[in-house]
């Protein structure tokens, strides 16, 4: 009852965050930007997405080797596109990870390294879009970039501040507190450590590079052409208000917060909605796969219960 309940509460915030958009921007005008886009600039955003999938994949597959546990790519592939149509389809965003990580084959860790991997994994997929957005904040703030309004110089002052404060707070828990102690030695081990930290965060980067090219084709399609600064700046925070866990795949706050930032641009906030609905459109496309790999994995469930049975007898 309280996961139903939770999935009708995002599902309804979702719904009234569109509606309120619906009311607030210039709603027909959204429309007829999706009505007549450009399919061929939302292939490419598929493109770009499916590749994202195979990328993330990859590099779940390499945390997890260097936490003991080994699997193939060609498995870590299926079971991303399964994981994101779960996230994609359930409220909060991480049922699909919580899912893999209990698929995942167990090293020398068990469970508990399983799920440090997906965990550490994320973490890199979120320093990759930190790195892309500081790039862009650097060529917006060169000679000629964008007009920045002053709230939102604020704002990335002061998530700047914050940032740097929060690591050294978060790296001296994590050295400290008992409970936690073992999941910094996983981060250190996966993450951290100077054989890996730049093939993982160059890996990362590529693929925030990846997901912000794929917005850009969707807002293209829709009629907005983005700028090199625009995109890495404003398209990082636009996808990292995806993650907040109060909606359904992230529909309602993408396009609000692409409602709110693309008037900076000089182009309307139904060009925002406009594009943040097409991004979403795009992303469900190139997680289609995951619906055929379904019955594939009923199918091996029902194999491997099979199996189990058998072998009690």
């Amino acid at each position: 009852m309280s996961r139903g309940a939770g999935y009708f509460l995002r599902l309804a915030v979702s719904l009234s965050m569109l509606a309120a958009l619906v009311w607030i921007v210039d709603a027909p005008g959204a429309y007829d930007r999706l009505r007549s886009m450009d399919l061929r600039w939302i292939a490419a955003a598929v493109a770009c997405l499916s590749l994202v999938t195979v990328l993330m994949a990859w590099r779940w597959q390499l945390t997890a080797r260097r936490l003991g546990a080994s699997f193939g790519l060609t498995w870590a592939v299926r079971e991303y596109y399964l994981s994101q149509l779960v996230n994609l389809c359930l409220p909060g965003g991480v049922l699909g990870d919580a899912g893999r990580a209990l698929r995942s084959p167990r090293g020398e860790g068990g469970l508990t390294h399983a799920a440090h991997a997906v965990m550490i994994e994320r973490l890199a997929g979120q320093c990759g879009l930190l790195l892309a957005g500081l790039s862009g904040v650097a060529l917006a703030l060169a000679p000629g970039g964008l007009d920045w309004p002053g709230w939102l110089v604020r704002g990335l002052v002061w998530t700047a501040l914050a940032i740097c404060f929060a690591l050294p707070v978060a790296l001296l828990v994590l050295q400290r507190a008992a409970p936690l102690r073992h999941f910094g030695a996983s981060l250190r081990r996966a993450l951290l450590s100077r054989g890996v930290v730049c093939g993982q965060l160059l890996l990362s980067l590529g693929i925030a590079l990846l997901m912000v090219t794929a917005f850009a084709a969707c807002a293209r399609a829709t009629g907005t052409a983005l700028s090199p600064e625009a995109a890495l700046t404003l398209v990082p925070l636009i996808l990292t208000a995806m993650m907040i866990p109060v909606s359904v795949g992230g529909w309602g706050l993408r396009e609000g917060a692409a409602a709110a930032l693309f008037p900076i641009l000089g182009a309307t906030a139904s060009a925002g909605v406009a594009a943040g609905a097409a991004y979403g459109l795009a992303l469900m496309i190139a997680c289609l796969p995951g619906l055929l790999l379904i019955p594939f994995r009923a199918g091996k469930n029902r194999a491997d219960l099979a199996g189990g049975e058998r072998a009690v007898r």
